[in-house]
């Protein structure tokens, strides 16, 4: 695991829209597992702006969602199928036949959870991840105690990621809805890179306890430490509770240009 401590969410969005154009010059058809909420935007404006500079060429990238709300409308302006839409395949030029996710208003849940879990190795598998983290360690939305094997499936919301996320739903949580479709653990470390990006102090805890803890199923997102190509980069605020924060300052320095993020 790397950890790069970047100054703010702006910086930390231009190095990871660096390392996706770097992906998409190496592999124009490459399959880019987004992640919704705050967090990501500056990623997303930052290779938007690449691809309208003409930096890179993303007409040949592919999209697919790491989670969905159960039983929100597809074209509610909130369920995640429309978020991705609105924030990352529309603004890079691409259409609705370069994107995919897994069904929120299927009759049979289930079932669409194992079709969606198939679909993602069929395509030749996600080339990189991009994640948040909760304030209490999930990721996705494999909330704590959630099997670190475990595959796509339905879950349901804890109380503090369903006050968190009310901010979308003008602040009433009884809009939240209760169960989603996520990438389990097992699938999201399938993916050839996973790249956690995190901001801000509320986060502080959460990546002191996924990086530098033991890996546990409290804490999902020190899964990652398991995963051979995994990126987590934290702006100043959310590497504040860091104790080996210096450490991870002077690799990152000396790390040689070839190698990448």
């Amino acid at each position: 695991m790397e950890i790069v401590i970047v100054p703010d969410a702006k910086a930390g969005g231009e190095l990871i829209a660096d390392a996706i154009a770097a992906l998409l010059n190496r592999k124009p058809d490459a399959l880019l597992g987004v992640a919704t909420g705050s967090t990501p935007l500056p990623v997303y404006q930052a290779l938007t702006a690449k691809v309208r500079a003409g930096a890179v060429d993303a007409s040949r990238a592919r999209i697919c969602q790491l989670d969905e709300y159960v039983g929100l409308p597809a074209d509610h302006p909130e369920s995640y199928r429309s978020v991705v839409l609105r924030e990352v395949v529309e603004p890079l030029g691409l259409t609705e036949a370069s994107f995919m996710g897994p069904d929120g208003t299927a009759e049979d849940v289930q079932a669409a959870c194992e079709a969606y879990d198939r679909a993602l190795p069929a395509a030749g598998g996600v080339d990189l991840q991009l994640l948040g983290i909760g304030t209490d360690g999930h990721i996705g939305f494999n909330e704590p105690c959630s099997s670190l094997a475990s595959r796509t499936r339905i879950k349901t919301l804890t109380e503090q990621t369903r006050v968190d996320n009310a901010r979308f739903f003008d602040g009433d949580i009884d809009q939240v809805p209760h169960h989603v479709i996520t990438q389990g653990i097992g699938t999201i470390l399938e993916a050839r890179h996973l790249v956690l990006l995190a901001t801000g102090e509320g986060k502080a805890d959460a990546v002191a306890a996924s990086v530098e803890g033991p890996v546990s199923a409290f804490v999902p997102a020190s899964a990652l430490q398991l995963h051979p190509h995994a990126t987590v980069v934290v702006d100043e605020a959310a590497a504040s509770k860091l104790k080996l924060a210096d450490y991870f300052r002077a690799t990152y320095a000396a790390k040689p240009a070839w190698q990448g993020l």
